[in-house]
Parts: structure tokens; sequence; C-alpha cells
């Protein structure tokens, strides 16, 4: 076990909920909460401050696009982990704002790993949080909230990173997450052979045990136990959201919560004091970046997830069979199910799909969701020690993948990865389905969704195939006759016509 040797120290979460707007805490001080949280884990508390060299804050959600979901007028943090820094006492050489996607705080980890394994590091602290609901709970109440914060110091802003989706795509609703993984999930179901009544009570089968580890967390904002066939029906408090996906499938982001991790390597934790029981290494990592949707060759799987948990498994050396503890992203079923499918994992595995709750039921704080995870997988390899921990993290519309492998037992030799770009090629040179942003004439559908609002459907959204194999994306005719025929008769390879006129395409089902 080399001095150099990558370890995590220290792992904190902090919930808020009940707390009247004027009174909570702000992004960053739900951040700070957990990161102090995560540096009492570590037996040093506050004294841990000083040799914190680098503070990375995950980017929080109105930071998080050029279209901004809410305008709050509160004012922001201008430098985020320095506002988290000041807070703490800590005053890191390097201060982090982080790209968007729930893949990032596993690919920060990766990071940082290679970066302590180089010297680079000494101490590192990861954070991230989301005060969703205190900005929902001011702006309903008409509460003004003063989050302006000003911190003097060096930023590397990282900026939003490369986008996923097309302007072609959004243009048609393709690009919101409510409204692009329902069109996954429809063609999963046509895979399994399932009618919409039987995948509904499959994907409430799936996400019930999600309820129970949530319902036994005390971080979780939603953590109450429901049944598959609580789940499963679309009615009441559970409407649709988008077909086929009623509301308690679908990721939860109106929290606050925030979680940290503290990292550093063998030699410092032992300079320090502190005890090798508390050392978690990270035995494997992984990345990979999907294509676009438009142009991938299926709707059901990614590739990229599949390539970036076989690279995790092989830098540990172990198989699937091996881990003990899994946490994989789960803002909607069929982010499980092609994790699943791509890991080799059935969706009643025995020990369990998550160690949170989900994003639907513990929480979705952000990009950060994963953060909380690997931070509540600490104590369960710590009270298991030589067991394995899987985190699946991932961003956009199954975009972008992480992929981390975590235990106590200790890794051998100088800590080391194979360079994401290496391997990238492997799904960059897969080749593109054949796509065009002007339809026109006879069409199938390939998978389709219905928007929903309070009141009833608003919007279907159809990816479909001219007959020559050229895949499209179009809407269709909002009636109520023609939203309600996708839903109540099997629209899987459904005919019809397709047209386009000013950048956008008509579908008209037969």
């Amino acid at each position: 076990m080399e001095d150099s040797t990558p370890i995590l120290i220290g792992g904190g979460q902090f919930t808020e909920k009940g707390v009247a707007p004027d009174k909570a805490h702000p992004p960053m001080g739900i951040a700070a909460e957990a990161a102090k949280a995560a540096m009492a884990d570590t037996g040093l508390g506050a004294a841990l401050a000083p040799h914190i060299c680098t503070l990375a804050m995950i980017r929080i959600f109105p930071d998080s696009t050029n279209r901004p979901r809410v305008t709050h007028g509160f004012g922001r943090a201008e430098n985020p982990p320095r506002a988290v820094a000041r807070r703490i006492g800590a005053d890191p050489r390097n201060a982090i704002y982080t790209q968007v996607g729930g893949n990032t705080p596993q690919k920060l980890v990766s990071e940082m790993c290679e970066r302590i394994a180089a010297g680079d590091v000494s101490m590192a602290l990861i954070a991230g949080a989301e005060a969703i609901q205190t900005t929902k709970d001011a702006m309903r109440l008409g509460i003004k909230l003063d989050w302006q914060e000003e911190d003097d110091g060096s930023l590397e802003d990282r900026g939003i990173g490369a986008g996923f989706i097309t302007p072609h795509e959004f243009a048609h609703g393709i690009g919101i997450p409510i409204q692009t993984y329902p069109l996954f999930e429809n063609v999963i179901r046509g895979r399994q052979g399932h009618t919409v009544e039987q995948h509904l009570h499959a994907m409430g089968a799936l996400f019930a045990p999600f309820t129970r580890v949530a319902a036994n967390n005390p971080y979780a904002f939603y953590g109450t136990a429901r049944t598959a066939e609580e789940l499963a029906n679309p009615t009441g408090s559970n409407r649709y959201i988008s077909f086929p996906y009623p509301r308690w499938m679908n990721a939860m982001d109106g929290v606050n919560q925030g979680s940290a991790v503290v990292m550093t390597s063998v030699g410092k934790a032992r300079e320090l004091g502190i005890p090798q029981d508390k050392w978690v290494f990270v035995h494997g990592v992984g990345e990979a970046v999907e294509k676009l949707i438009s142009v991938r060759q299926r709707l059901d799987r990614a590739p990229a997830m599949k390539l970036s948990g076989r690279k995790a498994l092989d830098m540990a050396g172990i198989g699937i069979d091996d881990i003990s503890f899994i946490d994989l992203y789960s803002c909607f079923p069929s982010a499980v199910e092609v994790a699943c499918d791509e890991l080799g994992l059935a969706y009643d595995d025995p020990r369990g799909l998550t160690v949170t709750g989900g994003l639907p039921f513990f929480g979705g704080p952000g990009n950060s969701y994963s953060l909380n995870a690997i931070a509540a997988m600490l104590p369960k390899l710590r009270t298991k020690p030589g067991a394995y921990g899987l985190i699946g993290a991932n961003g956009g519309y199954l975009s972008k993948q992480g992929t981390g492998i975590y235990s106590t037992t200790p890794t051998k030799g100088h800590w080391t990865r194979e360079n994401p770009s290496s391997y990238q090629g492997e799904i960059d040179s897969l080749p593109d389905v054949p796509f065009t942003e002007t339809p026109s004439g006879n069409a199938t559908i390939e998978t389709y969704t219905v928007v929903f609002g309070k009141t009833g459907p608003e919007r279907g959204i159809v990816i479909g195939r001219q007959s020559g194999g050229t895949r499209f994306v179009a809407n269709t005719p909002g009636d109520a006759a023609t939203l309600n025929g996708l839903m109540e008769k099997e629209s899987l390879g459904r005919p019809g016509t397709v047209s386009s006129h000013d950048g956008r395409n008509v579908f008209v089902p037969a």
C-alpha cells in the first residue's frame, strides 16, 4: 500500500425539511453542512479544514442551463466552492465548479484519485447541494430571499459542458428528462412484450423495494414505503406525468439536500492519525459518453453504460457477482432497467439496486445525487470489511456514464486508471442510424410518449421510422382523440404519415 494511494476518509449528508424559507439554508449553506458532517466522519472535524487544498462543488440546477427553469431573483453564490470553503474555515488552493450531469460526482472522484496519486492534490473535499424546495416555498409565499454571495479567490468554473441534445430534438420535446426517459421505457416495454398494464406493474415491482430503502433512510426527502400496486396506479396524486410514468416513477428534484466526501492519500491519512477503519479505497473506475438520441442504434440500451461498467470491474479485477452493495442511478425506471441489462443484473437482484432509496423516493438533488450515494456507501463498506460496492452514475439522457467500485480492501501498487479517451472510440465508432430533420410520407412509430399537464394529456412525442428505415422525431396533433388513442391502443409499430413544415414535424397515426 503506497503512501500516494487515494482513499476516501469521510462522507456526510444533510437534509433540511420543514424549515421556513427565511430561516432555511441557501444551497451553499446546505453543502457546507454536509461538508461539516463529512469532516466529522473522519474523526478530525474542523481541524481538517487547513489541510483541504482542493474544494470542488457540483454545479447546482439553477446554474446548469442557458434556459433557466426558475428565475427566483434571490441572487447566487458567485464563487460556489469558496462560499462553501468560507463556511467550513478552509482556504483551498484549487476551487472547482463542475460541469452539468448526474455522472459528475463519480467523474470527480475518479479525477481526484488520479490527482492524489500523482501528488498534485493532498486532500480534496467534494460537495453538492440543492435548495429547490426552499426556492419553491419562498416563491409561493412571496418571500424575498437574499442568496447573493461574493467570495474572493480563484475559481475554476468548468461551465455547463457539452450538450447532448440537438435544437431539432428539443423543438419536439426531447431533451426534457420527464419527456425523454418515457421514450426509452416504451421501447423496453415492447421488447419485453408487455401490455401497458403489465408494464406498469413491472415498473411498480422494480421501484417498490426502493421506497422501502428510502423509508428507512433518515436523509430521504420522500421516505414513504409504497407497494408495487400503489406505484403502478396512475390516479389521484400519482397522475401521469409523461406516459407511461405516473408521478412516483419520476425523479423528484424539489428537495433541500446536500452531501460531501473527503479524499486524501494513505500517507496523509497516516500523518493526520486517521484510523484505517475509516479508509475506503477506489478499486475501479470507468467513464464513457453515448451518442445523440437521434442516431443511437437502440433506444432500449446504452453501450456507454456497459463499457463504463466493464472498465471499472476489470480495473478492480472482479465481476458483478462479487459486488455486495449497489446504487444505480434511478431517475426513472428505464435508467435502472437499462443499467441492469448492461451490467448483467436482475431487476429483482436480492442485493438491492440502491443504498439511498433512489431519486424518486430519497430525492434527486440535481447533478449531485450520486455524491449522496457515495456518502451512503461508505458506512456500509466499513461495517462489512472486504465487501465491494458499485456506484453507477448517469447524466443527460443515458448520455454520460460513470462507474466506481469501492471497498475497504487496500488496492495494490501505484493507483492508475486507463484514460477514458483511450476507449471512448468503442462508442464513437458504432454506426449511426440514418436520421432526417425533414421527414415526409408513410412512417411507423418506433417509440412515443404523451406529455400530461395538470388536467390531462397535452402533447404527443414520436420517434419514428420512414419506410426506408430513416429515423425522425415529431409531434402528433394535440387533440384528445389522438392523444388518448396513443395510450389506449398499442402504438409501438403503429403506421401513419409524417410531414415537415418550418422545422417542425407532425406525425398523424393511422
